[in-house]
């Protein structure tokens, strides 16, 4: 699933994703919340937190904020570089090892949540899981061209309601049966992954609380064995050109 790309990919590879990345997603997110008080992927929120900020002369809050907004693009631009660095060398499994490279950081801040000072756990836990969402992001949005995302459900949101749109015409004989199979299917990738974002976010606010930053850890030892097995597969398979 962290191999093919665009066009080569199925609905199958899709979700597969979606449910893994996004429940890791949401598993931080929320546990990060619970244990500091602040979203690390939520741009929209903190765009909006920002321009209050800024609007009433709170000028250190509102540095905090474009702080998390400027992690989240720095991510999103760390992960592109490292993309087209490895798509210049033909590396099939390039993307996998965005995917750890992410589990590598995740681990360094989880040792940091668990032995840096109190005054500054919570401004490196936020802006380091800024950083490592935009990451992540970038990386299931460059391969899959577009069709999933897993750090925030804003946008799944909306195509969940366009998607319902369309088969409630399908329904009533207004929409052609092939467009409605192709929506369905939409419908199908943006459900999982907007569940297995919810269950992430539950299970990690109930594992949080039981063993604190460790969670970091287990956080990034799955996204470590997620990464090490598509760049076996990625050993094993012959990919069509273009694939990757």
């Amino acid at each position: 699933m962290l191999v093919r790309q665009g066009t080569h990919r199925n609905e199958k590879i899709d979700r597969r994703l979606a449910a893994c990345l996004a429940a890791i997603a949401g598993t931080l997110n929320a546990s990060a919340f619970y244990a500091v008080g602040f979203f690390s992927a939520n741009m929209t929120g903190n765009v909006s937190t920002l321009s209050d900020h800024l609007a009433v002369g709170q000028w250190l809050s509102s540095l905090f904020y474009g702080g998390i907004v400027v992690a989240f693009i720095l991510g999103a631009t760390a992960s592109t570089l490292i993309i087209n660095a490895g798509r210049r060398r033909n590396i099939h499994a390039i993307y996998a090892y965005s995917i750890l490279t992410e589990a590598v950081l995740l681990a360094a801040l989880g040792c940091a949540d668990l032995w840096l000072l109190a005054a500054w756990r919570a401004p490196v836990l936020v802006l380091g899981l800024a950083f490592l969402m935009g990451l992540q992001n970038a990386v299931v949005t460059r391969i899959s061209d577009a069709r999933v995302r897993t750090t925030h459900v804003s946008g799944m949101a909306t195509d969940i309601g366009i998607e319902l749109a369309v088969a409630l015409d399908a329904l009533r004989g207004r929409e052609q049966v092939s467009e409605a199979r192709h929506n369905l299917g939409k419908l199908r990738l943006h459900l999982y992954t907007i569940l297995s974002f919810l269950v992430g976010g539950i299970l990690g606010v109930l594992v949080y609380r039981a063993i604190g930053g460790y969670l970091l850890l287990l956080a990034a030892a799955t996204l470590v064995v997620i990464a090490l097995n598509a760049i076996l597969r990625a050993r094993k398979v012959l990919v069509p050109q273009g694939s990757y």
